[in-house]
């Protein structure tokens, strides 16, 4: 091994700790699973200067067949980047998210209350959720349609490409979790439309600005603006009178 390899492989082993240390710290939600030799080929590739796409989607690859979600795997990435000084460039994110989409549509079992590529659960979760709202409002001799509402968000502005469309997802996802509090029901309608169940109080306005806030932060963070509709729509839909009006007014908005 020639002198100029010995440092390359040194440098690149000291970007994967340095890569490890600062994505465990930030966005990686269990430590003893972040390390896959997928990684080391990402960090050797980019030591090399060499095209970093086959890597990077391999690694997308390794994140999907391990469970771990989109937005999760694109925000461990970034930190990549982040730590070399670049951006990764639209064909290497594209290479992520279509090897992890490889591995999503591969697996036997996919869980039926969450959306992979938002991480939110899905309209069905949301029903049952809805159940919950209107059966404790009419305990306390209330109607869930005074005390709630969706807040309904619409972000989709063309077809996308897979890979486009889960980094869409993906942005959403961490927008509206950041925005509310955790384990606020929400679910992702798809097609770019997602719903939150909101209280009909003082803070509504705030939680649609913050949401509208979110929104917009995430979709830089990730450059994909030119993405989303311009501006998004968000909206408060008032709920249905019954739990199954609700039902139906949710498979109705659905994509």
């Amino acid at each position: 091994m020639t002198s100029t390899e010995q440092m390359r492989d040194a440098w690149a082993s000291t970007l994967r700790e340095q890569w490890r240390a600062e994505t465990v710290d930030s966005v990686w939600l269990r430590p003893g699973d972040w390390y896959h030799p997928a990684v080391d080929a990402l960090a050797e590739a980019l030591s090399a200067g060499a095209n970093a796409c086959a890597a990077a989607g391999r690694l997308g690859e390794v994140r999907g067949a391990a469970g771990v979600g989109i937005a999760e795997t694109l925000d461990d990435v970034g930190v990549l980047f982040r730590l070399i000084g670049r951006d990764p460039g639209l064909d290497v994110v594209r290479a992520l998210c279509e090897g992890w989409a490889g591995a999503i549509e591969s697996a036997p079992v996919q869980a039926a209350c969450m959306d992979p590529e938002s991480g939110l659960p899905t309209a069905e979760y949301l029903g049952v959720r809805l159940g919950e709202t209107y059966g404790a409002a009419g305990k306390h001799a209330h109607y869930a349609f005074h005390t709630h509402c969706l807040v309904l968000v619409d972000v989709a502005s063309q077809d996308l490409a897979p890979w486009r469309r889960m980094a869409r997802s993906a942005a959403m996802g961490r927008a509206l979790t950041s925005a509310m509090a955790p384990g606020h029901p929400m679910a992702a309608l798809g097609g770019g439309a997602f719903a939150v169940l909101v209280a009909r109080d003082w803070d509504l306005g705030e939680a649609v600005r913050r949401m509208r806030l979110r929104v917009n932060e995430q979709a830089a963070k990730l450059q994909i603006t030119d993405l989303l509709r311009q501006p998004p729509r968000i909206w408060i839909e008032p709920l249905p009178e019954t739990h199954a009006r609700a039902v139906e007014l949710l498979n109705q908005l659905r994509r």
